[in-house]
Order: structure tokens, then sequence, then C-alpha cells
């Protein structure tokens, strides 16, 4: 018998403190294996594109597009778990319903324009709480054309700079610092921008923001916009 299992043999406690600070050890390097490969997995940046009957299918089509060849992972929620109508006919079915992801978290909110639509998004309280939500512990939301209206609608970034679609500027000037003339505003975690025309510019920013600089210039080559 080696001298030391004829110690613990004669003191059993000692034995005890002896393996339960080997049991401490082994912990130890677990956890930091674990916080090293925490620290060190990249997580894909999730999306939650928000569609309403009437919303505005180019804004809503081009930003799902360029933020999943940025490798985020889009998921598309209808207000309802129907097919959804868009502004010129086009009909697109959601993923899912935005009831059903209500509590899920995501690291950008994005909502496309079209009056019917924002409209609609406006009256949605389910919405409204998910956006204050995602305003209080601060992730992204990103709004475009007529969005913003939804944005003031739940008191949504009140006092920050923004745009919009010019023709909504009455509707926003008074809540927000408006500006006229860019065609993407990033205000902290609120991103706004302007119409059809400016989709492109908006999805590349939201991806900017969630990807990075060298994986948003890849996808902007890649579509010929540089």
């Amino acid at each position: 018998m080696s001298s030391v299992n004829r110690v613990f043999f004669r003191f059993p406690l000692l034995q005890k403190i002896y393996l339960r600070q080997q049991f401490s050890y082994k912990e130890k390097n677990y956890l930091q294996i674990h916080r090293f490969l925490a620290g060190n997995t990249k997580m894909p940046k999730t999306a939650l594109i928000v569609l309403a009957e009437g919303a505005e299918e180019m804004e809503f089509v081009i930003s799902a597009d360029v933020l999943r060849r940025a490798g985020i992972k889009v998921t598309v929620a209808g207000l309802s778990d129907k097919p959804v109508k868009c502004s010129r006919d086009v009909v697109i079915n959601p993923d899912t319903s935005l009831e059903k992801v209500k509590d899920e978290e995501f690291n950008v909110v994005v909502l496309p324009g079209g009056i019917c639509g924002c409209e609609e998004m406006s009256k949605s309280d389910i919405l409204g709480e998910l956006l204050k939500k995602q305003e209080k512990e601060e992730r992204f939301v990103a709004a475009i054309c007529a969005a913003p209206t939804v944005l003031a609608a739940h008191s949504i970034g009140l006092g920050k700079t923004l745009t919009s679609y010019p023709g909504l500027k009455p509707k926003l000037d008074s809540l927000y610092k408006y500006v006229d003339d860019e065609k993407v505003i990033q205000d902290g975690k609120l991103i706004t921008s302007r119409g059809p025309g400016t989709a492109f510019d908006f999805a590349l920013k939201i991806s900017e923001v969630l990807a990075g600089e060298e994986k948003t210039r890849e996808v902007a080559k890649g579509l010929l916009l540089i």
C-alpha cells in the first residue's frame, strides 16, 4: 500500500477533501473550455422581417435576399399565418406568424414599407410589444419607406434621427430629427431608409452592422452593386 493510500485509510476525511479538490480542478478546466468555445464560436446572426397585407414587395424581397446572402438567418413572420398579398399583388407565404415568434430574440427586426401594410403593423399590439422589447434590450430595429410611421405609432426611437418616404415627413418630423437627403440613416440601433430605390442600401447597411464590412462588400460585389 502506498504512503498516500495509508494516510487516506487512516484519515478518510482527507481522502474526501483530496478527491473533491481533484474534481474541482476538472470542473474549472471544463468551464474554461466551455467559455473559450462560447467566445470563439460564431453563432449566426438573426433577422425577423415582419410582413403585413399590403407590404411593399421590393423592399421585403431585397431585404430578405441580401441578408440571407450575408449569412444572416432570416425569419419571415406574417401578422397572421395566412399568405400575404403585397401592394402590387405579389403573394408571399411567411415562414411563420408573429404570434409564434413573439418571444424569440432576433438581432434585428425589419419592417418593410407599403402604406396599407404599415397601417396594419401600426395597429398590431403584438408587434408593438416586440418592438418595445427589441428597443429596451438594445437590439436593432430597421424600417424603410412608410415603416417609420409604425415606429411612431408604437413610440419607438422617439427623438432619434431618421428618414422615410418623403411624403410621410409631416407625420414624423415632430417626433424625430428628420433627414431629407440621405438614403439610409443609422442612429444607434435604429436604421431607416426612404423607399424601393434605396432598398439595396438599406439591406446592405443591416448586413454591415450584423455581418461586418468585409462580408457586406462581398455580397455587394456579387450583386454588381460595386
